[in-house]
């Protein structure tokens, strides 16, 4: 009896087709056409995931065209502690940087949003998880003052895991300094939108992110200072499901609005018309 053959055809790859050209929603589970998926602004097409986008990427969506100059990108992270955990942090950093092409975990400058001038400050997912370090919080604090001291609107766009642990309590002073900046913007009397992605947590939530004038997130995205195991461990409280997702928030008055990211541009343009900036 010829014996039935034991390798399923499905897991072998598929000849003359290019890795990369599939990919899977996290959310509905769907096989989708990654051309497809960039198209839709990284968004899936049929449960509309938002998948986490680069900062660079993100310029591009919210930016016009040839709009956007660069600024601050002199400043370097360094290793003061001399930090060791599975990988040297010098290490990782050089890994990091090689990986994205960015010195750190935000892109900043100027542009134009809808014809609108802006000052803008995007946290990078893909550069250690967006995690807050001191070249973070010093370059997001210079575009600040560039907001204040050239009347521009601000836009600070979050997608973080929180203080970067490698920088220890040089990473959490970033928390106060880019909220004393923010302080000193609202005196001036500008205006600062908060674009909450997924995920904004930690001491970037804990910080600037929920400071904003009017604060807005993507659908779904996961927003919270703690974890729900932390949660339970620190407080024993079961919490209900999603209380940490967008949707919750907006609906308990934590943030103004839920926006599709298709339609961020035009939001945006809408909020800085109607305060007058």
């Amino acid at each position: 009896m010829s014996q039935l053959p034991t390798e399923n055809p499905l897991d072998r790859k598929s000849e003359g087709i290019p890795e990369g050209l599939w990919m899977r929603c996290p959310e509905c589970g769907g096989m989708l056409f990654r051309k497809v998926v960039e198209e839709a602004m990284s968004v899936c097409p049929d449960c509309r995931h938002h998948f986490r986008v680069s900062a660079r990427a993100r310029v591009v969506q919210l930016v016009d065209t040839g709009t956007f100059e660069e600024m601050f990108d002199d400043i370097e992270p360094a290793d003061p502690l001399k930090f060791v955990d599975k990988k040297a942090y010098k290490d990782r950093l050089k890994s990091e940087q090689l990986k994205t092409g960015n010195k750190d975990a935000v892109v900043c400058g100027r542009g134009f949003i809808k014809g609108r001038p802006i000052a803008m400050a995007v946290m990078d997912p893909t550069f250690m998880m967006g995690s807050m370090g001191s070249v973070v919080g010093e370059k997001i604090t210079c575009t600040i003052e560039l907001a204040a001291e050239e009347g521009l609107p601000l836009l600070i766009v979050s997608c973080s895991g929180g203080a970067r642990m490698q920088e220890s309590t040089l990473s959490l002073m970033q928390m106060a300094k880019t909220s004393a900046a923010l302080a000193r913007l609202d005196d001036a009397g500008g205006l600062f939108i908060s674009l909450l992605a997924d995920p904004t947590t930690g001491g970037v939530t804990a910080s600037f992110a929920m400071l904003g004038d009017f604060i807005i997130a993507e659908p779904k995205a996961l927003i919270g200072f703690a974890g729900p195991r932390t949660i339970w461990n620190t407080i024993k409280v079961e919490l209900p499901d999603g209380f940490q997702r967008s949707e919750f928030l907006e609906e308990h008055g934590f943030i103004d609005f839920v926006v599709h990211r298709k339609d961020l541009r035009s939001e945006i343009a809408r909020l800085v018309d109607f305060c007058g900036k």
